[in-house]
């Protein structure tokens, strides 16, 4: 077992299903399909290059990222790999994860105020089988204070998310406003990954 290769339960097949593999280090995910009653056998998170290209359009991005992950996880050939990725969008612009505070501050600034898109592409594979769904949902973020984006600069939950914050945090009190799927805002939509898993051979519904 590598380093990258963390066991979350016994490992194995268990009463003949496959095995679950997830391709992601967010602890979020993994909460989030604790939920669905999900715990995967591994969590691979795989190492790739999440520039944007040029001129990239935030849909075909977000879901070239996931299924780039997807792709590069180890997996044996009966394994489902589960990955996902999550982009802010203003327009067609790409916000992803802020390198300090200070781009942290600079993308909450430019969310104020307005409306921004959230999208999550979750990809499932399974040998040479891949299912793609992507959930493109919306966002408002009250234009902030100085007293509000300093104290939540000051909290350092913008580390490691795209556009800075993450809505499953403080940065809830800063957010009136959505449209679409919470659970993909956080960064795995729940009931596009049930299916999902479920037409890879998963048993969602069936006990083991």
């Amino acid at each position: 077992m590598t380093a990258a290769d963390v066991r979350v339960d016994g490992g194995g097949q268990d009463g003949g299903r496959p095995r679950l593999i997830l391709g992601s280090a967010s602890p979020r995910r993994l909460d989030l399909l604790a939920v669905l009653g999900v715990v995967p056998d591994a969590v691979r998170p795989p190492d790739i290059d999440e520039d944007p290209r040029p001129r990239e359009l935030p849909r075909p991005y977000v879901e070239r990222i996931a299924q780039a992950k997807a792709a590069a996880v180890q997996a044996d050939a009966d394994d489902i790999v589960l990955c996902a990725d999550t982009t802010v969008a203003v327009g067609r612009r790409i916000l992803g994860k802020p390198a300090d505070a200070g781009e942290a501050a600079a993308m909450l600034t430019l969310l104020g105020g307005r409306r921004h898109r959230v999208l999550t592409a979750v990809v499932v594979r399974r040998g040479a089988r891949v299912w793609l769904r992507t959930v493109d949902s919306t966002v408002a973020m009250k234009r902030l204070s100085d007293a509000e984006l300093n104290g939540y600069l000051a909290t350092g939950d913008w580390r490691g998310k795209a556009g800075a914050y993450g809505i499953q945090g403080p940065a809830a009190a800063l957010i009136p406003w959505m449209a679409g799927s919470h659970s993909a805002i956080v960064g795995l939509p729940l009931a596009e990954t049930a299916q999902l898993l479920a037409a890879a051979g998963w048993p969602m519904w069936r006990p083991e």
